[in-house]
């Protein structure tokens, strides 16, 4: 008996092992942590639970900018993954890195899977695609800048809780009260040049860049020193020199400050919502971007931060097949509306849109589709379809380096901008050339 069972054990071992070795392995390279990283992993975990022929590993290779250069060192060295994330100013530097991608539409094609490009929404899907609609990369966390209240915060200074945000102005008018009720941190921000630059921009239908900000080519140089950029700039200032503007740092230093209560108003990712409802013990809501009232064409719509997934070269017909079920698991109608749900990104396609508005979802959290009204409520022009610049990462450093001068007073919003554009375009040239 004792010998039947061990043989019995020892069998079933064995088709585990022979299972587990039949199926195609998958890598997956992402740059989440925290309860996104849980949530990523969650879809890891149900897409592998969902089928028996592939298995995804997921990895954490760092912020962003780490998981790119991670993907570009493994490319180089051979050792690359399936699968890389890669944030939105990543774009142009995957497009042109030759030989190292193959585009979502080749992935699907060759796959003999059903995808459609036209089912993710226009101002999703136009940044991940070529002129002609073919879709280079899969668009997976998407979102946009949105206004975070503390509302506690405004009812403790005397300010109505529900007071007009809309714009810049009524937004300056909140910031004076509270600084004069007492408030260490009236504002704070996440991503000062993805918001404060490159969206306020786009949400006044000014250019960042020329050539529809790089969409039309790599000759492009910035032009995000104009008029509306300036007064912004020069607005946040003299918040910051007020004490009404509390600068915190370069990604989202900010979030913890705004989630532990110490700050009454946060410009931030829509995808804040899903650290927001898990820390804050206060009542908050979620307003529009403010604009400039009297800059002609705004609002226009704001544009898209997060990443896309990207496909690398090099592997084999079953790894791409499994890439391209994986895929399609992630782009589904009820996947998609379960992340949009969780984490405040937008739903890449319209009908998982549909579904969490069928689901009563909206109706029972409010604000929760602001974002998704910003960014659809106008067809996006040539100045706020998205930006796709070569070295953007680079360009963005920059970019955060004048802020900062400007925070601490030690530059004119002028003087900052006009440095930024020119340091800027020395990198555009060198990738210009690198591109040919």
């Amino acid at each position: 008996m004792k010998l039947q069972t061990s043989l019995l054990a020892l069998a079933a071992v064995t088709m585990t092992a022979n299972t587990a070795a039949a199926q195609t392995e998958i890598d997956f390279w992402h740059a989440f942590t925290g309860r996104l990283g849980e949530l990523v992993a969650e879809q890891v975990e149900t897409f592998n639970a969902s089928q028996s022929d592939y298995v995804v590993n997921a990895t954490h290779k760092g912020n962003y900018s780490e998981t790119l250069n991670a993907g570009i060192a493994a490319f180089r060295a051979g050792e690359q993954p399936d699968i890389l994330m890669v944030f939105e100013v990543g774009t142009a530097t995957m497009m042109n890195a030759k030989g190292a991608v193959k585009p979502v539409y080749e992935v699907m094609a060759d796959a003999g899977a059903d995808f459609d490009a036209d089912a993710f929404i226009g101002a999703v899907k136009g940044y991940y695609t070529t002129a002609g609609g073919e879709m280079l990369s899969l668009p997976f966390n998407s979102s946009t800048p949105v206004l975070w209240v503390n509302r506690d915060a405004l009812s403790e200074a005397g300010i109505d809780p529900d007071t007009d945000l809309s714009t810049w102005q009524k937004v300056g008018e909140t910031l004076d009260a509270l600084k004069e009720a007492g408030h260490d941190c009236p504002l704070t921000t996440a991503w000062q040049s993805w918001i404060h630059l490159e969206n306020t921009s786009a949400y006044h239908d000014v250019p960042f860049a020329t050539q529809d900000n790089g969409f039309a080519g790599v000759d492009t140089e910035l032009a995000l020193n104009g008029p509306v950029q300036t007064q912004h700039i020069e607005a946040m200032g003299q918040w910051a020199k007020d004490g009404k503007f509390i600068y915190t740092g370069r990604r989202n230093e900010g979030g913890a400050n705004f989630r532990g209560g110490e700050c009454a108003l946060f410009t931030e990712s829509s995808a804040g919502y899903a650290g927001i409802k898990a820390e804050a013990e206060f009542d908050f809501d979620v307003r529009p971007l403010p604009y400039w009232e009297g800059v002609e064409g705004a609002p226009q719509n704001t544009i898209i931060g997060g990443a896309s997934l990207w496909v690398m070269e090099g592997q084999s017909d079953e790894e791409y097949k499994g890439v391209a079920e994986f895929l399609n698991f992630l782009s589904s109608p009820e996947v998609q509306a379960k992340w949009h749900q969780d984490t405040g990104y937008l739903p890449i396609t319209s009908a998982a849109a549909d579904l969490t508005r069928e689901q009563g979802f909206y109706d029972e959290n409010p604000g929760t589709d602001v974002a998704v009204k910003q960014m659809t409520a106008n067809e996006p022009t040539a100045n706020s379809k998205g930006i796709r610049l070569g070295s953007f990462d680079q360009i963005r450093g920059i970019i955060d380096e004048e802020l900062e001068a400007v925070w601490a007073g030690d530059k004119s919003a002028q003087e900052a901008l006009d440095s930024a554009k020119e340091r800027g375009d020395a990198l555009l040239r060198r990738f210009e050339q690198s591109a040919r």
